[in-house]
């Protein structure tokens, strides 16, 4: 049996309220989960922790084979620019550059070249050289994922990836995700409220009542 390229134990969080807690959750390579839940039922905290951004009160996460939390800062660094790809609810961008240079800090970063037929497929090809600030929302988020997946990550943590598209693009974007977690041997970690999103994963989760249940 292959190990999780994410496997997280015992996860508690609380601010001034219990977040959640008890969490267990893996991740295989070559595959997919979402994590649906209400709004303020932790969906976005729970994807920081097992993404290096946040440390819980108390568990363990295991990622890529490293004990997260126990790491120094710069091999989490190291992590992110590298294995790592996240896709936030918000695309910090850089709104002064162009799409393309946006998309080339992060390859030059990790030592990959831009992926040309991405962008079209992405249809936002024709769109290199304009401002990130002249683009809309959903094509600032294709942007954002584009310049995610031109890093060749092996895991990918994506918070709301289409909250910002229309049905169609959204679908696209999906299916361009789950073929990139297959062909890459990768995976997928989904935070949304849209089912119909989720369903398209091989696994799906509800956080609910404090506590991470697997509904598919």
């Amino acid at each position: 049996m292959s190990t999780p390229l994410l496997h997280a134990t015992n996860i508690s969080h609380q601010f001034d309220y219990e977040l959640f807690s008890n969490v267990d959750f893996s991740l295989d390579a070559a595959s997919s989960a979402a994590i649906l839940g209400r709004s303020g039922c932790g969906k976005s905290t729970l994807l920081h922790i097992f993404s290096t951004f946040m440390q819980p009160v108390t568990g363990s996460v295991k990622l890529l084979g490293h004990d997260l939390y126990t790491l120094k800062e710069s091999r989490i660094e190291s992590l992110r620019r590298h294995e790592l790809g996240i896709i936030f609810q918000f695309h910090y961008l850089f709104r002064g550059m162009s799409a393309l240079e946006n998309i080339e800090i992060a390859t030059l970063l990790s030592g990959e070249e831009i992926d040309r037929e991405l962008l079209q497929r992405l249809e936002i090809d024709t769109l290199m050289e304009q401002k990130v600030s002249e683009l809309s929302g959903g094509q600032q988020q294709r942007v954002s994922i584009a310049r995610v997946l031109s890093k060749k990550p092996r895991v990918i943590f994506a918070d709301e990836p289409t909250g910002n598209l229309d049905k169609e693009t959204a679908q696209l974007v999906m299916k361009i995700l789950l073929e990139y977690v297959r062909d890459n041997d990768a995976a997928l970690l989904l935070v949304t409220h849209d089912e119909e999103m989720a369903g398209l994963c091989d696994e799906i989760h509800r956080l609910e009542n404090k506590t991470l249940a697997r509904i598919k």
